[in-house]
């Protein structure tokens, strides 16, 4: 095995919100070397740090919304979300919970905290991840996963380190449950002080880790403070993960799709007139229908 090096460690950006229930710092595609060829499969990435939403009556969030060629993976850290589509797809996802959306050829969707959570107050911190479409999937039928954490694949590390859980792809023998068009990984690594977790992923995956919790040193010596997104160089296969304190690690690998990429806000497509068409069929309501 040869190891995997750090490319560059990238400090969170000036938060913003999506909505009014989503304080956001963007990595990918707007960070420092994080476009999103580089990143190819990952195409976005907004990070809800921790953050106090004070009780509301009226649950905050982003209303509805339409997308096509991709999908939305939310994960659920801390509070409680609520997602519908027009395609029939949603439910709520709670502290440690996974809702993937399948856009694919167009929905319209909405999302909110949930509206105990909204009632009530307290800490949310989320992530959410575009993971783009190969071109032969981009207009197949939209679809709805949701992962609960209950049922979720975990691995328990050695020495008492932690355990690693298995959103997508695999960890050791331990697979993740949620389907995906491309070959990629998605990972959880809660990983106690002094803990260590082992990864392996192809060169040719585009790697990286979201330090959400905590602090960890990366192959002994690069340290990750929280909130902090490291990218992974393209030159071996393996590295480790040590926890400096108690931690949560979002690890993402992915095989690059090399296909070219079109853009226009909530489209993502592979031609300037595939974006022309999801317009038109979007104004022409065939996206379906959703209420506020």
């Amino acid at each position: 095995m040869i190891t995997r090096n750090v490319e560059v460690i990238v400090p969170p950006k000036e938060p913003h919100y999506v909505g009014d229930g989503f304080r956001v710092h963007n990595f990918i595609p707007s960070a420092y070397r994080l476009d999103m060829k580089r990143m190819d499969p990952f195409i976005m990435m907004d990070y809800n740090s921790k953050f106090y939403f004070p009780p509301s009556e009226t649950p905050r969030g982003v209303g509805v919304h339409p997308h096509r060629g991709f999908e939305t993976v939310t994960i659920a850290y801390k509070g409680k979300v609520a997602h519908h589509d027009s395609s029939g797809g949603g439910g709520i996802i709670a502290e440690g919970d996974v809702q993937w959306m399948t856009a694919a050829s167009g929905v319209l969707h909405k999302e909110y905290h949930e509206e105990n959570f909204s009632k009530q107050g307290g800490d949310f911190q989320m992530v959410q991840l575009w993971v783009n479409l190969p071109a032969t999937y981009k207009m197949s039928k939209p679809k709805y996963q949701g992962i609960s954490h209950e049922n979720m694949e975990k691995v328990a590390l050695p020495d008492n380190s932690g355990i690693v859980e298995v959103i997508a792809g695999s960890y050791q023998n331990a697979k993740g449950s949620a389907t995906t068009f491309s070959p990629l990984h998605l990972l959880n690594a809660r990983l106690n002080k002094s803990g260590k977790a082992n990864f392996d992923f192809p060169k040719s995956y585009n790697t990286a880790l979201l330090v959400i919790e905590g602090s960890i040193k990366i192959n002994g010596t690069e340290q990750v403070p929280t909130d902090h997104f490291a990218l992974f160089e393209n030159n071996g296969t393996a590295f480790n993960i040590e926890a400096l304190e108690n931690a949560v690690v979002l690890i993402l690998s992915g095989e690059p799709l090399n296909e070219p990429i079109a853009t226009h806000g909530p489209f993502v497509m592979n031609t300037k007139q595939e974006i022309i068409q999801a317009i038109d069929d979007f104004n022409n309501g065939k996206f379906g229908t959703l209420n506020d």
